[in-house]
């Protein structure tokens, strides 16, 4: 090997270090495919990675950017075939990976390189060794600390985001191959060392700038979330309040109701009167029995939600111990029942035959658990995005804080909510471990 092949990475290291790279991403995200299916996709594309590094050898110095751009749309279509991502997600991914194996593979080779210089030993198998200990190491180390800042669920990547994870990873490009492109320039060096230095330290600077602004990322997302489910929280409490007043004025005017019917029974009246005033009265008694529960807390939200069920002739059935959440906190019950209930409402309100228009609601004591079960009547396919019912709302942007402030208070108690559809029931439940004090 000469001094011109020696100072050259060879590219299908490039390719290998470019494959690994997206493949430590995509072990992360969430994925299409699983098991052997996924391992047989992911032989291909190291296959097709390492053959378009090969081919783009030979291209010429001047069609040196288009061959990068090749590479780089191929990594581009792995992310996108084997993750549940949408191309900016995986434009996002692919230009971390990018800067990340090219850190990988300047890394690998200036060893091999300072190695032979040193030894005079140039034999494939100190090759082989040094490429996996040095891929091994970077890749093994990036793994561990992408996880712990990894979403679980699909993020969100912005235009704006986008196009500066793209700018950024061009000039660090740009920059660390600058002197090997071109050579005469106030910013290159002709020494084989100086070149290796430049090229390794600026793609660990660019590594290190796209880790950095990844987590930021994901702070103000989760800080975003947050502040969604805590104006969640704190509208479903202000409705519980307003509905609480209303309520007030309704129990008032029931209770004038029922002296006033006592009178007209005293009087003489026609039999269509009588008729008209025994479904009164039974309408009352129904009132009253449904929302006494033993929680004052649930008994306003029920009552608020069943007058909003009657506007739209919607049936809710209730079997409620509202004594059962009697140690949680306002805001969460408010934040449970409110949530889980509006989004059956607006479910239902969709169904065209009103006589399917059917929520039920149940909270109970199963052994050491309180479990609490919304079920309505759902026509269609359910769809999930990002292990949430997909949204039919023209604004996705908040999509899913509803199901997720149920979540978040759930785990606040200890307990989780699931989702599921049996036949033509959508069901959701809560279960917390119940309060033994």
């Amino acid at each position: 090997m000469n001094h011109v092949t020696l100072t050259e990475i060879p590219r299908i290291y490039t390719g290998i270090a470019e494959w690994a790279a997206c493949s430590i991403y995509i072990a992360i995200l969430k994925k299409k495919f699983h098991g052997a299916y996924l391992i047989i996709i992911m032989s291909i594309a190291l296959f097709l990675q390492c053959f378009t590094q090969l081919v783009v050898g030979m291209f010429p110095k001047s069609l040196w950017i288009f061959g990068m751009l090749l590479a780089i749309g191929m990594m581009l279509l792995y992310f996108y075939f084997c993750c549940d991502l949408n191309w900016m997600n995986a434009g996002y991914y692919c230009v971390r990976s990018f800067i990340l194996a090219e850190f990988a593979a300047s890394l690998e080779w200036q060893l091999y390189y300072y190695i032979v210089q040193s030894t005079n030993n140039n034999h494939i198998l100190l090759n082989g060794l040094v490429l996996f200990l040095v891929y091994g190491t970077v890749f093994f180390v990036i793994y561990l600390l992408e996880r712990k800042h990894m979403y679980l669920q699909q993020e969100r990547t912005t235009i704006r985001e986008l196009i500066f994870v793209i700018v950024v990873g061009g000039t660090v490009f740009f920059v660390s191959n600058l002197s090997f492109v071109y050579a005469n320039t106030p910013f290159s060096s002709q020494i084989t060392r100086e070149i290796f230095n430049i090229r390794t330290l600026v793609d660990f600077s660019g590594l290190t700038i796209l880790y950095a602004y990844h987590i930021l990322r994901r702070e103000m997302q989760a800080k975003y979330d947050l502040d969604a489910m805590r104006n969640i929280l704190q509208s479903q409490y202000a409705i519980y309040r307003k509905s609480g007043e209303s309520i007030d004025i309704i129990n008032r005017k029931y209770h004038d109701l029922k002296h006033q019917i006592a009178v007209l029974r005293s009087e003489e009246d026609s039999q269509k009167r009588q008729a008209f005033l025994d479904e009164m009265e039974s309408e009352i008694k129904m009132y009253e029995a449904q929302n006494k529960t033993g929680n004052s807390v649930v008994d306003t939200i029920l009552t608020s939600k069943s007058i909003t069920c009657q506007k739209h002739n919607i049936e809710l059935t209730c079997v409620v111990d509202g004594k059962l959440l009697n140690f949680m906190h306002v805001m969460d019950i408010c934040t449970i029942l409110g949530n889980a209930l509006d989004n059956a409402i607006e479910c239902e309100i969709q169904i065209e035959e009103q006589e399917k228009r059917l929520i039920h609601v149940e909270v109970l004591s199963k052994k050491d658990f309180i479990v609490l079960r919304f079920e309505n009547y759902f026509e269609g396919k359910l769809e999930f995005e990002d292990n949430l019912p997909a949204t039919t709302k023209p604004n996705k942007e908040y999509h899913g804080y509803g199901i997720k402030s149920i979540q978040y208070t759930a785990k606040k108690y200890n307990g989780w909510a699931t989702i599921n559809k049996r036949e033509n029931w959508f069901e959701l439940t809560v279960v917390i471990p119940a309060n033994k004090e």
